[in-house]
């Protein structure tokens, strides 16, 4: 692993020796970063249902001097909060560490260089490298936890169990019931491509479910005396696609169609849209969504049918700190990206190329994009940090978003996959399963205990980022973007949603 001592050093008041140490205990766990990220990657778990994964979380982090504090936290089964502190009794500052462990649907795949499923039935796989991101967290909590024991650090050391990011994110949930009130910062990381501060701004994001109901009739036989729902969705989704000529290129609008009917011979009553709104803040997406409601409207009108528009989730925008990211960056370029085998940028290349001909079969001919990755798949892996993104807009979302506007939050991106290797695909499973992500994850255990290290003892460093969040948030109020109808995630049980609405 790179380490490059003294470099960036300007902003952190700890020594170098202080530095060495807490470096040398994630170095030490290294081995158990590793046997977590595996454990995870190999028993995928989809959002909600990730109930091995969580108590193999937990177990980990009892076995070693946390004590779980709350368990199935905000109505989420698989969500909890663990807690350390060294005298046995909660004090400040609070500081905390968040994991993420839930898996995606149908990205299951070995960890080769080509698209080769998994054995087994389980097709689920860790495409957004939450895997990596449960351990590495994992690891830089465990190495604070142990430095604080040994030097009678004061504080709280919190670990939030963040189940569900994918779908339902149980931090929405956390937030809306004060679990994040009082704690003083946050910490957290994601692997991509690059390494750098993850000072950008995630898109706000509403979750919808769309339902019309018609009326059944024989298809050939007597059609008229139908209604049809599938023909309400039809023109529904057109007009969502005509929408979208309009959209900012920070915004989106995705879906898929859930229920169309269930035989060509008769007409359905029932037709369902589950659909995703984007958008660069939460004003923006409640604006685009009062626009998809009267398009539900307009396309109930049209087929005679009636339509329901259900907003059933939503997350806020992630919050930069120009303060927090600086102190971050120095860490990184401390910690410096990890150095690769020449057997790892030969996995990295042939993973590139496998992607690469994806891209060509799919392309029309000369295709700028393609050019690009023809350049970078010469390199493999990044070999630079990126600068501060200062509050980039970016088109995922996260549930890390809502955290972020009730405590000062930052986090690091560390490279788990070559060059344009994009998450929530087969690839980025593959690489996410492979030693380059099991470096990633200690690369970045060791820039957010560095850092966690300064948020315990450097109070003039904590100062700075709850003023850069304070002057951010000035006169802003937290409103849950989850309707408080809505107990607990839908998990996909639209019917029990519908009764929420429907009494």
């Amino acid at each position: 692993m790179a380490f490059k001592e003294g470099a960036g050093s300007g902003g952190s008041t700890k020594s170098t020796a202080d530095q060495k140490k807490i470096l040398a205990l994630v170095e030490n766990l290294s081995q158990t970063i590793e046997d977590v990220s595996q454990q995870l990657w190999k028993n995928p778990e989809i959002s909600l249902e990730e109930i091995r994964s969580a108590q193999y979380l937990k177990e980990k982090l009892t076995g070693n001097g946390f004590k779980i504090t709350s368990d199935k936290v905000a109505g989420v089964d698989t969500a909890f909060v663990a807690e350390f502190h060294d005298n046995g009794t909660p004090c400040t500052p609070i500081i905390g560490v968040m994991l993420e462990y839930d898996a995606l649907p149908g990205l299951g795949n070995k960890a080769v260089p080509r698209k080769e499923p998994c054995d087994g039935d389980n097709t689920a796989g860790h495409g957004c490298g939450h895997n990596l991101i449960g351990s590495g967290a994992l690891g830089a909590a465990l190495a604070l936890k142990e430095y604080m024991d040994k030097n009678k650090i004061p504080g709280t050391l919190r670990v939030y169990g963040g189940a569900a990011e994918e779908t339902e994110g149980a931090k929405v949930y956390m937030a809306r019931a004060g679990i994040f009130n009082g704690v003083d910062a946050m910490l957290h990381w994601h692997p991509w491509y690059k390494a750098c501060s993850m000072n950008v701004s995630t898109a706000a994001t509403n979750m919808m479910y769309i339902e019309f109901t018609g009326k059944s009739a024989h298809a050939g036989l007597a059609p008229w005396n139908g209604r049809n729902a599938l023909s309400a969705v039809e023109v529904f989704l057109h007009s969502v696609n005509m929408m979208r000529e309009h959209l900012k290129p920070t915004d989106r609008v995705s879906y898929i169609i859930k229920d169309g009917g269930d035989a060509p011979n008769i007409i359905p009553d029932k037709a369902s849209v589950i659909l995703c709104c984007r958008g660069k803040s939460r004003a923006v997406v409640q604006k685009h969504v009062l626009w998809l409601k009267d398009m539900v409207k307009g396309a109930a009108l049209a087929t005679d049918t009636e339509g329901l528009a259900i907003e059933y989730f939503g997350l806020y925008e992630i919050l930069p700190n120009d303060t927090f990211a600086k102190r971050v960056d120095e860490h990184l370029t401390r910690v410096g990206i990890p150095e690769y085998t020449d057997e790892e940028i030969k996995f990295a290349k042939q993973l590139q190329e496998s992607v690469l001909k994806e891209k060509d079969e799919s392309s029309s001919g000369n295709d700028p994009v393609t050019e690009d990755f023809e350049w970078k798949k010469q390199k493999g892996m990044t070999d630079s940090i990126s600068d501060d993104p200062h509050g980039l807009d970016i088109g995922g979302s996260t549930d890390v978003g809502d955290v972020s506007w009730f405590v000062p939050t930052m986090g690091v991106v560390m490279p788990g996959a070559p060059l344009d290797v994009n998450p929530h695909t087969w690839a980025a499973t593959a690489s996410y399963g492979s030693s380059i992500g099991t470096k990633a994850a200690i690369a970045a255990a060791k820039v957010l205990a560095l850092t966690g290290l300064d948020l315990f003892t450097d109070p003039e460093f904590l100062e700075g980022i709850k003023k850069d969040f304070d002057d951010h948030t000035k006169g802003f109020e937290y409103v849950s973007p989850v309707n408080s109808r809505i107990e607990k995630p839908v998990g996909g049980d639209f019917e029990r949603l519908k009764k929420y609405f429907t009494k």
